[in-house]
C-alpha cells in the first residue's frame, strides 16, 4: 500500500503556491485590501448600518480573485472536462482542500462564504444530473462566470435537519392557461439571497410529513412577485448573508421543476457527500495551522527566561492534537480515495459513515485547535490580530450546518449497529430470538 501523494498532485499543489504568490497575494496587499484579513476584518467586510450584510467592496475583491482563478484554469478544477474543469477527483479536491486552509487566513482561501481559489460548484452538477436540456443550456453558462447565482430553501423555521416534516407547500395552479405551481411557505439559512438569481425551493408537494417522496424542488426567481426576505440573521461570524425569507403565493410554471416531481430530496441530498468530505480536509487543513503556529509561538516566546515550548502543559496539549490531525488525515484521504473509487449513487450506501466520521470530527478538531491556540498565545491570541478567533468564529458554525454532529453521528451509528448500509442485511439475519417469542 504507497501512502504517497501522487506526483503530478504535489506537482499542483506548487502551482497553486505560486499562483498565489504572483496573483492573489499582490491583489491581497493592494489598496489596503489587507484590511479585509487582518484585526479590522470583520468591520471592514460587514455593513453594520446596512443588515449586517456583507460589503460591497468585500464581494467585489473576492469576485476579482476567482476571476483570476478561473482564467489561469484553478477554479473549476473539479468540474468535468465539459465545463472547462480538470475532472479533479475527490482525492485531489481534499488534499488541495487541507493544503489551502493550513496556509491560514487570506484571499486564496477564505471560507467564511465558502470562496477559494479552487471553487465547490455543487450547483452546476445538480443540473447537469437532474435539470432540463432547456435549464441546462440557460443556467449553467451563467453560473460558470456568475451572472446566475442560485441560494439553496431547504431548512424552514420550525424545521431543519427534519427536512421531511416541512411546511412550505407547492401545489398544482394553473394560470392563463399554463400549468405550474404555488408556492407558499418560508425558510431560514437562504445563504446569498441578496444577490441571487434564483432559489432552488424545496416544498411538500403530496403525501403527508414524514414522507420522503412528496418533496420537489423549484427554480423560483428571487425577485419573483410573493418573495420576500424577511430579515437578516446575525450571527456568531460575520458579515452575514443568511436570511429568512417567505414565499406567498408565488407561481412559477412547470419548467421550474428541478428532478422528477415528489423526488426533490434527490436533489439537496446530491452533494452532500463531495461537500462534506471536502468540508472535512479545509476544518483539518485549520486545525494543522493553528498546531503550527502554536508550536512556532512556544519555541519563540519565553517567559520568565525560558521558552514556553519546554513545558508539559503547553507541550502535551498540542501533542494530542497535533495526534489527531496526523489520524484523521488518513481517515480523510483514504475515504476520499474510496469515493473515487465507486460509482456515486453507491457512496451513500458504502461510505457515507466514512464521510460523516471525517467531517464531524474535523470540525470538532478544528474548534479545538484554534482554542488551544488562543491559549498558547495568551492575550494576542485572544485579540483579533491573530486568525484564530475568526477561524474559532467560522469553524464553529460546521459542527451544525453541514449536517449536525448529531445527524451525521446518528449516520454513522446506523451503519455501525446495521440499521442501515452494506450491514443492514446480516444485522437483521443475526438477531436473536428472545424467549416467548416466535419459533
Amino acid at each position: 500500500m504507497n501512502f504517497n501523494l501522487p506526483a503530478d498532485l504535489t506537482a499542483y499543489l506548487s502551482q497553486l503556491d505560486t499562483f498565489i504568490a504572483e496573483e492573489i497575494a499582490p491583489l491581497q496587499a493592494e489598496d489596503d485590501n489587507q484590511r479585509f484579513f487582518d484585526h479590522r476584518r470583520e468591520w471592514a467586510r460587514t455593513d453594520f448600518e446596512g443588515g449586517g450584510l456583507p460589503r460591497p467592496e468585500w464581494e467585489a475583491l473576492l469576485a476579482e480573485a476567482r476571476r483570476r482563478a478561473d482564467r489561469a484554469g484553478h477554479l473549476r478544477f473539479a468540474l468535468p472536462r465539459e465545463y472547462g474543469g480538470r475532472d479533479g477527483s475527490h482525492l485531489w479536491m481534499a488534499v488541495i482542500r487541507e493544503h489551502l486552509a493550513a496556509r491560514g487566513l487570506g484571499l486564496h482561501n477564505d471560507l467564511q462564504n465558502e470562496h477559494s481559489i479552487v471553487a465547490n460548484q455543487p450547483f452546476v452538477l445538480v443540473l447537469r444530473d437532474f435539470g432540463t436540456p432547456e435549464q441546462r443550456e440557460q443556467l449553467i453558462p451563467g453560473l460558470l462566470d456568475e451572472s446566475v447565482r442560485l441560494a439553496f430553501g431547504l431548512t424552514e423555521p420550525n424545521h431543519g435537519s427534519d427536512a421531511t416534516h416541512m411546511e412550505t407547500r407547492a401545489l398544482r395552479e394553473a394560470r392563463n392557461g399554463v400549468q405550474g405551481w404555488r408556492i407558499n411557505g418560508e425558510k431560514m439559512w437562504t445563504t446569498g439571497m441578496h444577490t441571487a438569481t434564483h432559489c432552488v425551493v424545496f416544498a411538500r408537494s403530496s403525501g403527508e410529513a414524514g414522507d420522503a417522496r412528496g418533496i420537489s424542488a423549484l427554480l423560483v426567481p428571487a425577485r419573483a412577485p410573493g418573495v420576500k426576505i424577511e430579515e437578516y440573521l446575525w450571527t456568531f461570524n460575520m458579515p452575514t448573508d443568511h436570511p429568512r425569507v417567505s414565499f406567498t403565493d408565488v407561481w412559477v410554471g412547470d419548467e421550474a421543476l428541478i428532478g422528477p416531481p415528489e423526488r426533490g430530496l434527490a436533489v439537496a441530498q446530491h452533494f452532500v457527500h463531495e461537500n462534506r468530505i471536502r468540508q472535512a480536509a479545509s476544518s483539518l487543513g485549520a486545525a494543522a495551522y493553528c498546531v503550527q503556529e502554536s508550536v512556532a509561538y512556544a519555541r519563540a516566546r519565553q517567559p520568565f527566561g525560558e521558552p514556553l515550548a519546554r513545558h508539559q502543559g503547553i507541550q502535551f496539549p498540542l501533542v494530542e492534537l497535533a495526534t489527531q490531525v496526523e489520524m484523521l488525515r488518513l481517515l480523510i484521504r483514504q475515504t476520499a480515495w474510496q469515493m473515487d473509487q465507486c460509482p456515486k449513487p453507491e457512496i451513500e450506501h458504502r461510505l457515507s459513515d466514512k464521510v460523516s466520521m471525517c467531517n464531524y470530527w474535523a470540525n470538532r478538531l478544528c474548534c479545538e485547535a484554534a482554542d488551544r491556540a488562543m491559549q498558547v498565545h495568551g492575550g494576542i491570541g485572544y485579540s483579533r490580530h491573530k486568525p484564530f478567533e475568526h477561524i474559532y468564529r467560522h469553524h464553529r458554525r460546521y459542527r451544525i450546518t453541514e449536517g449536525s454532529e448529531e445527524i451525521q453521528m446518528r449516520k454513522v451509528a446506523g451503519h455501525l449497529f446495521g440499521f442501515m448500509g452494506p450491514q443492514r442485511a446480516a444485522a437483521v439475519s443475526s438477531v436473536p430470538t428472545l424467549p416467548g417469542g416466535p419459533a
